[in-house]
């Protein structure tokens, strides 16, 4: 009777410690599982960050995002594999060629002629001289810049022949600034130039003293000693 009760009491205590290390495994098993799940999105952050501070940045699919949906395209190859395969035919490429910039009609024209010498102008068959029967045009766009002279204003005097008391000064037109050398046309190219380009008022100086003046335009201009601010002040 003992050996019976000593035997229930063992195998109880067997099942326990079985349904413990069952338990104990179970809970390993879990952790195996959320082990992974993270180190999965770990991955899956890092390759994001890492796509994205180092990838190209134009918009491209994603190569692992091409088969996501390839559902029935999987199975639609998989029929064709049982089937007898078949031709299709394919159009060829055609390279299609860019339009050419047109220069608006507007713009003046100035024709440059480029014509042969005199001894390139003579038919090397039979020596007879080559008539023009017209020509291959090809336009460029110029850019001019701007250039600096300098306008004198003469205020013509008349006096009396008679009695040479009176004096008459032909009128001078209104200054946007008396008594200055600045132009309106130089005013506005200053202006422009300053607060249109950012361009500061030093440069201009270096520009129109040693890039665009000569020295029969400007002569006693130079780059060291030229200020726009001297030019625009009333003297």
């Amino acid at each position: 009777m003992k050996d019976t009760m000593a035997l229930r009491a063992e195998n109880e205590l067997l099942r326990e410690q079985l349904a413990v290390e069952q338990h104990t495994i179970a809970i390993e098993r879990q952790k195996v599982v959320e082990r992974d799940s993270h180190i999965a999105l770990l991955q899956e952050q890092l390759k994001y960050l890492l796509g994205k501070r180092f990838s190209p940045s134009s918009e491209k699919a994603s190569p692992d995002q091409l088969g996501l949906f390839n559902e029935a395209e999987d199975v639609l190859s998989e029929a064709d594999t049982e089937t007898v395969p078949h031709s299709t035919s394919v159009k060829s490429h055609t390279r299609t060629r860019k339009p050419r910039i047109t220069i608006p009609d507007h713009l003046p024209r100035e024709d440059v002629i480029h014509d042969l010498a005199d001894a390139d102008k003579v038919c090397p068959h039979d020596g007879s001289e080559l008539k023009p029967i017209g020509s291959e045009d090809h336009e460029q766009l110029e850019i001019i810049p701007a250039q600096i002279k300098v306008i004198r204003h003469k205020r013509l005097k008349y006096a009396c022949p008679c009695c040479d008391q009176h004096i008459v000064t032909a009128p001078k037109p209104k200054q946007p600034i008396d008594k200055s050398i600045a132009s309106p046309s130089l005013l506005a190219y200053v202006a422009t130039q300053k607060y249109a380009d950012a361009l500061p008022l030093y440069r201009h100086d270096c520009m129109d003293a040693g890039g665009r003046v000569t020295q029969e335009q400007l002569p006693k201009v130079k780059c060291s000693n030229a200020s726009v601010l001297n030019w625009i002040e009333p003297t």
